[in-house]
């Protein structure tokens, strides 16, 4: 067993816990990114995220997919606290290297280091960041995964696989000598161009109404798909051909045989309006420069099928956990 605990498992799992605290609004459940708790200054979302398929900016990501998770709430990211852990005989440098990443994406999503605990321990065998970001809504909304119902409209906002284009095509380049050297190159900067933050798209798809929002990560579009259908307790209807994919990361998978549907996808958000705010929306997003596209359509019942019927598997694991841990 590799990757995200199966969802049979899981589910079990948190069907066992006791009854919420009374301030729990939104709790733990497959598909959500974030919890929410009432408190006197209005809502609390918080997040947590180990970064385990990278092996390098550590600390960047662990910023910018922990923001993420804040923000598909339509939270603004603002609190961070980190849990480094080394294992022994790691260089001070390296220490301060992933200092340095934190406190400069802290400063692109606007959040600020708060809290954490650093530690060597020969329990890793190389550098592990844990994440947590808190965001407070005033007005005591919040917008969750499981809010998305039939005659809905699934929206994409950036294309897939970014984040995954970029960690295959920097730790696999021996394997891809016969890619193109533009398109390696545009994968392997992808973190960077087109990015993987998705929290200015996220907050602005909230003011536009999105009645849910959702960030794929692990085990990439398809898995994010399915954890929205399967919070929300519904299906989802995928216009294949609609679907916005970043070309080298189309590049990197065919070269290495790797399935992009199934590909590390932050960098992508899935946004949900009512039918008749639908076409407005992906205008508005548009026309912040976003590559957006209406993408599917929320039915009855459960799973996820493309357009022609055919369903689209929910990954067991990530191809990026399959390619680079065996």
């Amino acid at each position: 067993m590799s990757g995200k605990l199966p969802v049979a498992l899981l589910t079990a799992l948190l069907g066992e816990l006791p009854a919420a605290p009374p301030e729990l609004r939104l709790g733990p459940r497959i598909g959500e990114d974030a919890c929410a708790l009432e408190i006197p200054a209005g809502t609390l979302v918080a997040a947590t995220d180990p970064i385990t398929l990278a092996s390098d900016e550590l600390g960047r990501l662990a910023v910018i997919v922990n923001a993420n998770d804040v923000a598909v709430t339509g939270a603004r990211p603002r609190w961070f606290l980190a849990a480094i852990l080394v294992p022994p005989g790691t260089d001070a440098s390296l220490v301060r290297s992933l200092f340095t990443e934190i406190r400069v994406a802290l400063a692109e999503v606007g959040a600020a280091l708060v809290g954490g605990h650093t530690e060597v321990t020969a329990a890793v065998t190389r550098p592990l960041v844990v994440g947590q970001m808190l965001g407070l809504t005033e007005d005591r909304t919040f917008v969750a995964t499981a809010g998305a119902t039939p005659g809905d409209v699934v929206v994409q906002v950036g294309h897939a696989p970014v984040e995954g284009a970029a960690l295959l095509a920097r730790n696999t380049a021996g394997r891809l000598a016969e890619l193109d050297g533009g398109l390696l190159a545009a994968a392997q900067s992808a973190l960077d161009v087109p990015g993987i933050s998705v929290v200015e798209q996220a907050l602005f798809a909230a003011t536009l109404g999105a009645t849910a929002l959702h960030d794929p990560t692990e085990g990439g579009l398809a898995a994010g798909l399915h954890e929205l259908a399967a919070a929300s307790g519904v299906s989802i209807r995928v216009d294949r051909s609609a679907v916005l994919w970043f070309e080298p990361g189309l590049a990197v998978c065919r070269a290495l045989g790797a399935d992009p549907w199934a590909t590390l996808a932050s960098g992508t958000l899935l946004a949900v309006f009512p039918s008749e705010r639908a076409a407005a929306a992906v205008r508005a997003l548009a026309a912040k420069r976003h590559a957006t596209a209406a993408i599917g359509t929320i039915v009855q019942g459960a799973g996820v099928r493309a357009d022609d019927g055919r369903a689209i598997p929910w990954p067991a694991r990530d191809e990026l956990d399959r390619l680079l841990l065996g």
